[in-house]
């Protein structure tokens, strides 16, 4: 397959990253993040490079990201100051409150998934899987019980892929009026176990 997952981001692929992260997520954040070069500017601008895992492929190209979220913030989370500062005082303020709707937050006792990506290109190559081991496998050192995820109901292909890894629906969240704004109606939470590392 050719693609080796690294700890962590260049900087000089975080505009890479912001696009990827659009590409993926964009049909359910469009209507909210939109038009698409805001989105972008915004995406790039908040992205932590330390809270994630990047699948490179043989040449060095970005193909996979997966973030993830801590106490001490998230992948693609952003503040309230970043939103304004890239859609203005109104826009950002709107947006924000938008997305606090809809943010569950930390999850202080299983450690929480912030998002898997994986271009056109090399989806149902197995890109996916190795950026969930990496998850799993720092989930395992910072010593967490379980791992955590969401996955929308639209979203088929990637809740199957995280079935094929053990992770089970423990719960479902209807979005009610939102879902006219972000293009699916329930959100399903999923977890897996971590055993801990064999000896």
């Amino acid at each position: 397959m050719g693609v080796t997952i690294f700890r962590g981001l260049h900087a000089n692929l975080r505009p890479d990253a912001a696009r990827l992260y659009w590409e993926a997520f964009g049909g359910k954040l469009g209507r909210v993040m939109g038009p698409e070069d805001r989105a972008l500017a915004f995406f790039q601008r908040v992205i932590r490079t330390d809270l994630c895992f990047a699948a490179l492929d043989g040449e060095g190209r970005l193909v996979g990201i997966a973030g993830y979220k801590t106490p001490a913030g998230s992948f693609a989370g952003g503040s309230w100051a970043d939103l304004i500062t890239v859609y203005g005082p109104f826009g950002g303020r709107w947006r924000g409150w938008i997305l606090w709707a809809l943010n569950r937050g930390v999850d202080n006792d299983r450690f929480l998934v912030d998002g898997i990506c994986v271009t056109r290109a090399e989806r149902g190559r197995g890109v996916g899987s190795l950026l969930l081991a990496a998850l799993c496998d720092e989930a395992r050192e910072q010593g967490y019980p379980a791992i955590r995820l969401d996955v929308i109901d639209t979203n088929w292909r990637a809740r199957a892929l995280y079935e094929r890894h053990g992770f089970t629906v423990a719960g479902a969240e209807r979005l009610g009026l939102l879902r006219y704004l972000f293009g699916f109606s329930t959100s399903f939470t999923m977890v897996r176990p971590l055993a801990p590392e064999a000896e």
